[in-house]
């Protein structure tokens, strides 16, 4: 098995996750592939749900260096984490959910800053991707509180701010992330807590401006329920939709847009994705 074929394996058994990193390893298996052209397909099948990885394979096919793409997302990711440390509150609350390594960066160098806040966060079943944000704040010596994905309410009640990351982004401002994301966005929305989404410009999907409907990824029922009795049906969505008009403000290496405006942002900086 060659390094490309290792990193499809680790995307699709979630040995790697969370979009930035994602797109990051199939940039470096994508550099050490002889066939370009068939590294690029592979990669692209890894995950349904991940306009970043498409976009930076895309980024390489028309420009083809991937230190300085390295480069660039890394720095980009540094803006992202600039303009969002404004928003963690002193000595406040902060919900999120699942895991997003960004959002994880920003509260770590949060932190950092001397900010002292607790993080309220819930657990995400079915592979409790909430532990993985818990254990990684924790280590950073950050106050942190796991709640059950149904405790969610009580989870946000008292939280100042609620921060996700996101997979997609379509041509509506509509924003793809775990499932549970536009529940939680009801529950923060009830009681008045804005929610920021902190991601990446390139998790936006341009293939929707054109009427395509971005993919929902729906995974295998065993991780629900390995045997459930006959005739029970699992649904096990892996993402769901969060409607831009719950969604304070995307926060990306733009700057801090409101969703409709942040789709016009990237149209601008992009030219090349629209091609």
């Amino acid at each position: 098995m060659d390094f490309v074929d290792r990193t499809v394996r680790d995307i699709r058994k979630l040995k790697i996750q969370g979009a930035f990193r994602i797109a990051l390893a199939a940039i470096k298996a994508w550099g050490t592939a002889k066939d370009k052209r068939k590294a690029e397909r592979k990669l692209s099948a890894s995950r349904p749900t991940e306009p970043m990885l498409r976009n930076s394979l895309k980024y390489l096919r028309k420009y083809r260096n991937t230190e300085e793409l390295i480069t660039k997302l890394k720095l980009d990711q540094e803006r992202i984490i600039q303009y969002a440390l404004q928003k963690v509150p002193q000595k406040g609350i902060v919900y999120t959910h699942c895991h997003s390594s960004t959002v994880n960066e920003i509260l770590k160098r949060a932190k950092q800053k001397r900010k002292n806040f607790l993080v309220n966060v819930t657990e995400t079943r079915p592979f409790y991707q909430g532990r993985i944000t818990t254990k990684e704040l924790a280590k950073a010596k950050i106050p942190v509180i796991l709640f059950v994905d149904s405790a969610a309410r009580l989870a946000m009640k008292k939280a100042d701010v609620m921060f996700i990351g996101a997979d997609a982004i379509t041509s509506e401002g509509i924003v793809i992330n775990k499932i549970g994301s536009e529940l939680m966005a009801d529950v923060a929305n009830n009681y008045e807590i804005p929610i920021y989404v902190c991601t990446h410009s390139w998790k936006f999907d341009p293939k929707t401006v054109f009427g395509f409907e971005e993919k929902i990824e729906k995974r295998a029922t065993k991780e629900i329920w390995k045997r459930p009795p006959r005739g029970v049906h699992v649904s096990n969505y892996a993402f769901e939709k969060v409607d831009p008009n719950k969604i304070t403000a995307i926060i990306s290496e733009l700057g801090v847009f409101k969703p409709e405006a942040f789709v016009g942002e990237v149209r601008k900086k992009y030219k090349w994705m629209f091609e």
